[in-house]
């Protein structure tokens, strides 16, 4: 299963996810309530593996364990991601265990779930910098490392248009 996080509004969501399936992929988007994470530590200590907040995000580390890739759309905000798409990866904290691990002179989390994942992320928008790409290879970089994805992999788009000619 693929899970699929986006920013994008309904009509460029309808065009670019038109070749993805419904039966076999999930797909979020901006629809519905979606809480911050507070930094309480909750889905490590008090449920571990689910976050505490009750909204429909509360199970992201088990949506993420079922995935076979995990694809992120999302504009481009100076290198980083929308604000939408960056909640949705800090209430994925519950995937990884509060504990720590040295990999290649880097701290990381320990693992909670064995599955490993593809990540690919798609940022979007007209004019962005070479230090802006800079700036999201890292940190698409980091998360692919901090969430032990098997590989990972980061496009540019400038328009919409062109990341709906991107094959799902």
């Amino acid at each position: 299963m693929r899970l699929i996080v986006h920013d994008l509004a309904n009509d460029d969501y309808d065009a670019w996810l038109s070749g993805f399936s419904r039966d076999t992929d999930e797909v979020i988007g901006e629809s519905g309530t979606i809480r911050h994470c507070v930094g309480c530590f909750g889905c490590w200590v008090r449920t571990p593996g689910t976050c505490v907040l009750k909204d429909p995000y509360k199970h992201m580390g088990e949506r993420l364990a079922a995935c076979d890739e995990f694809v992120l759309i999302s504009r481009n905000v100076y290198g980083g991601y929308s604000p939408f798409v960056s909640n949705v990866l800090n209430r994925s904290l519950p995937y990884i265990l509060p504990y720590f691990v040295i990999q290649d002179g880097e701290t990381h989390h320990q693992q909670r779930y064995k599955q490993r994942f593809k990540f690919s992320v798609h940022f979007y928008g007209e004019g962005i910098t070479e230090a802006e790409r800079r700036t999201a290879q890292a940190l698409t970089q980091a998360n692919a490392k901090n969430l032990d994805a098997s590989q990972y992999s980061v496009s540019f788009h400038n328009t919409l248009h062109e990341l709906t000619e991107v094959q799902p």
